[in-house]
């Protein structure tokens, strides 16, 4: 009698094709997406379906603060999965109060409100500047090129940069754009109708540019004058990824007047729910109440869930000191950037950056990349992904890295001894 031997399994390349084929029937196609089908991930690796692993040096763009698959952060979704998830903002919860205090103790005083992400932040610092200005018929907010403020309509509207734009025209009114770094621009636009002036501590979109000390100190004194909000978007470069837990604080670090600098709200997403999502602003006294009862809300918003995830990473961080490892760390990989680009200028020409939100700028007509019609950015993370790390492009010439908080020195070598290879292959 003829032997029946069991079916074999199916094998990975098919997950890899029966996934790209649930998404190109299911997916709406906004993302240019890279040829990977990713299945796990631990601590700064990820794996595909195909069992290759990737150091992440993306985080999920600066996202995932801790990693992937942190025990604490499993830990708090179920204790608190167990007690309360969702209740709406019509009542208090616990969770919510003492995560606003964790963030109003590490910015000063004032009060926080809770969204879903970085965007949705944006939008209550919009509306906030439109209540402080309404009476005078202020309404305004200056904002500066190479920005990026989220893709709602308004934040494409407040973003410099035109290619989020193509297609949504008209620009929802009431933004206006100014050189970054150049506080006499900044002077020079102000109109009778401006009621705000908008910033990111590090520009990340942009390409990893940080605002100069003279920049910031120079915006508040500019907004004190003229009667205006200063407003700062640390979506990407807060909490902690610049060794401090906002940019400002590690821009102004020892800088004379710097210890006295707030802005007058400060939008916060990313690093702050480690993977889970959550947004956050916070708002300055004596600003704090001008959105009161009725005027700004959110269902999902401080959700008991979210904030107690939050809360953990705020521990942890804590308790491990990660804001000294992106430091220290992040001031190491920069210098051997930089020592990369001294040593390789016709393949990299610049690096720049803070702490853990790095970018490399890659030389203009770099001969292997002359092939693709892709982007330089594109076509070197794409060699990254064939050497097993993952990093992020930034426009046509910039990469990113911006690696979770927790990440190990042997991995910040490995990660910089896979780019230093990349780069010397293509002198």
């Amino acid at each position: 009698m003829k032997e029946i031997v069991p079916a074999p399994p199916a094998i990975v390349r098919n997950d890899y094709e029966s996934i790209r084929e649930l998404f190109a029937k299911n997916v709406v196609p906004s993302y240019g997406r890279f040829e990977i089908v990713l299945s796990h991930g631990a601590g700064s690796y990820l794996f595909d379906v195909t069992g290759k692993r990737y150091l992440d040096l993306g985080s999920g763009i600066a996202v995932c603060s801790l990693g992937h698959a942190h025990p604490a952060i499993t830990e708090a979704l179920g204790e608190q999965s167990k007690k309360l998830i969702h209740v709406s903002n019509l009542y208090f919860t616990e969770p919510q109060g003492r995560l606003a205090a964790e963030i109003v103790k590490r910015i000063g005083a004032g009060k926080c409100f809770f969204a879903n992400s970085g965007a949705e932040a944006n939008e209550g610092l919009f509306k906030l500047a439109r209540k402080f200005g309404h009476d005078e018929g202020r309404f305004e907010i200056l904002t500066a090129t190479n920005s990026f403020h989220g893709r709602t309509l308004a934040g494409i509207a407040a973003t410099g940069q035109d290619k989020v734009k193509k297609g949504f025209e008209p620009m929802m009114p009431g933004f206006r754009h100014i050189p970054y770094n150049d506080l006499e621009a900044a002077r020079a636009a102000i109109s009778p109708a401006t009621v705000a002036i908008m910033i990111e501590g590090v520009q990340g979109e942009g390409g990893v540019t940080p605002a100069t000390p003279e920049y910031l100190l120079g915006l508040r004194a500019l907004c004190d004058e003229k009667k205006l909000l200063l407003l700062m978007d640390g979506v990407q470069c807060g909490h902690f990824r610049t060794g401090k837990f906002q940019s400002f604080q590690r821009i102004l670090e020892g800088v004379p007047g710097g210890e006295k600098f707030l802005p007058d709200g400060l939008s916060m997403a990313k690093s702050l729910g480690g993977g889970f999502p959550i947004g956050a602003f916070w708002v300055r006294a004596p600003y704090q109440d001008l959105l009161g009862p009725g005027t700004h809300a959110t269902t999902f918003g401080g959700t008991p869930l979210a904030c107690a995830v939050a809360l953990k990473i705020f521990s942890v961080i804590e308790a491990g000191k990660l804001d000294e490892q992106a430091r220290k760390l992040g001031d190491w990989m920069k210098n051997e950037l930089e020592r990369l680009v001294q040593m390789y200028p016709t393949v990299v020409k610049n690096a720049r950056g803070l702490g853990f939100m790095l970018g490399l700028e890659l030389a203009d007509k770099i001969p292997a990349f002359a092939v693709s019609d892709k982007p330089a950015s594109i076509q070197f993370v794409n060699r990254m992904h064939e050497a097993g790390v993952m990093t992020i492009p930034a426009g046509t010439h910039v990469i990113r890295l911006l690696p979770a908080l927790n990440l190990e020195p042997q991995e910040a070598a490995e990660g910089i001894a896979k780019i230093e290879e990349l780069v010397k292959s293509l002198v």
